[in-house]
């Protein structure tokens, strides 16, 4: 072996021991290394990951890499969300009362587009007792890649991300593409038939099933239903209400949150795995990809209120390189160009271990002028000047741990 041989052999074994070291949690995430841009010029995937010892930190636009759209019926636009989702590094087994998965994001796929459970948000008679089957009520409104933007902009999943990894591959085990806020994986169709990793791949199969009744007037769980819905006919047949299924343990690979515990070839030594689930067609099997509970603990950040996603960090952090392992951080670095301008200022803040930042537009006069919040390192934004009149202005973004101002000039 020569010398130069050995050096590049002890070198990758160092970074595949530091991978293993930081985990699936931190490694797996689809990083934007490139400028790639998806929907409308939009910045694409997830653009920087940072990691704690407990915790890591996606900074991701919400729009994928691939090509969305059109949404049939649906007049919303994918917007750039900004997230910084929150996942724990650290999973552990919800031991008390499990955690209902709520409306809105439940989890982030790997490219940093949102996860959503099977409810489309509408019930029926709008009473809250017989929600509706997103893919049943809006799957005609999906693109290609099953996915569709909500009201605010944001592209999501309820079904199989079937753009994000090759979902008719039944021969390989599939890949993690995912992550439930409780921190546990969220991986493709396909896995060991075995927990303990070994067996031949399978197709991972729901235990939910749809329910044997023609009138609905008791849930799943046999109690009364506090309002009735619709007879089962032809408008309404059976499958078209998540009340309308059933957790039969056993009836396939998976339990009542979609998911078991095994061994993968990520997690060698085992962890609970929720899994997509399809048909021999490929077509989604309800629930999709979460039952109506969390396996794990949720902590706060990510579910519930309009600002939920928009998590600041709060503790030290080193920012992932999908090449090295670890990024090296510079002081607060900003492009913000051309300056001067009439009409769009573009700002552009370098990576940093910070997010969450507040850039304000400031006349000479001193005062506010424009101000975006929840502006992210690493993605680039353009915003608009135009309505302002000629003269000096300064540009000051701000967060917990940095302050920076710049001079521009509108003409």
């Amino acid at each position: 072996m020569t010398k130069g041989t050995y050096f590049f052999l002890s070198a990758c074994i160092i970074l595949s021991n530091l991978l293993h070291a930081q985990g699936p949690a931190v490694t797996s995430w689809v990083i934007n290394t490139t400028g790639l841009t998806g929907y409308a010029g939009l910045p694409a995937n997830v653009q920087q990951v940072q990691y704690s010892t407990n915790n890591v930190y996606i900074s991701c636009s919400c729009i994928p890499g691939y090509s969305i759209g059109p949404w049939l019926g649906n007049p919303n636009i994918p917007a750039n969300k900004n997230f910084v989702f929150k996942v724990t590094r650290l999973p552990v087994k919800n031991t008390s009362t499990l955690t209902a998965v709520g409306l809105g994001h439940v989890g982030v796929w790997t490219n940093g587009v949102s996860i959503d459970n099977a409810w489309d948000a509408q019930s029926y008679n709008n009473q809250g007792v017989w929600q509706r089957n997103a893919l049943v009520y809006e799957g005609s409104g999906f693109d290609n890649c099953l996915g569709h933007p909500q009201q605010g902009g944001e592209y999501h999943h309820h079904v199989n991300p079937k753009c994000l990894y090759a979902d008719s591959d039944s021969s390989h085990h599939s890949p993690v593409i995912g992550f439930m806020f409780d921190g546990f994986p969220v991986y493709g169709a396909y896995a060991y038939a075995d927990t303990n990793g070994t067996g031949a791949i399978k197709r991972m199969k729901s235990s939910f099933r749809k329910r044997s009744i023609t009138t609905r007037t008791t849930l799943p769980n046999g109690s009364a239903a506090a309002s009735a819905g619709p007879d089962v006919n032809a408008t309404y047949p059976i499958g078209n209400f998540l009340q309308d299924w059933e957790y039969i343990p056993g009836l396939g690979d998976l339990d009542e949150h979609n998911g078991r515990f095994c061994k993968t070839p990520a997690y060698p030594n085992g962890t609970y795995v929720y899994f997509v689930t399809i048909d021999e067609n490929l077509k989604p099997v309800y629930p999709f990809v979460i039952g109506d509970t969390y396996y794990g603990t949720v902590q706060a950040g990510n579910t519930n209120g309009p600002n939920s996603g928009h998590n600041t960090i709060t503790e030290p952090v080193t920012t992932y390189n999908p090449s090295t392992g670890i990024s090296v951080l510079e002081p607060l670095e900003l492009e913000i160009y051309p300056n001067p301008t009439n009409d769009y200022l573009f700002l552009y803040i370098s990576p940093v271990a910070s997010n969450n930042f507040i850039v304000t537009i400031i006349d000479a006069l001193g005062k506010t002028v424009l101000e975006q919040n929840n502006v992210q390192p690493t993605i680039s934004y353009a915003l608009d000047v135009s309505a302002l009149k000629k003269g000096i202005y300064f540009v000051r973004i701000k967060n917990e741990q940095y302050e920076k101002k710049e001079k521009i000039f509108i003409r």
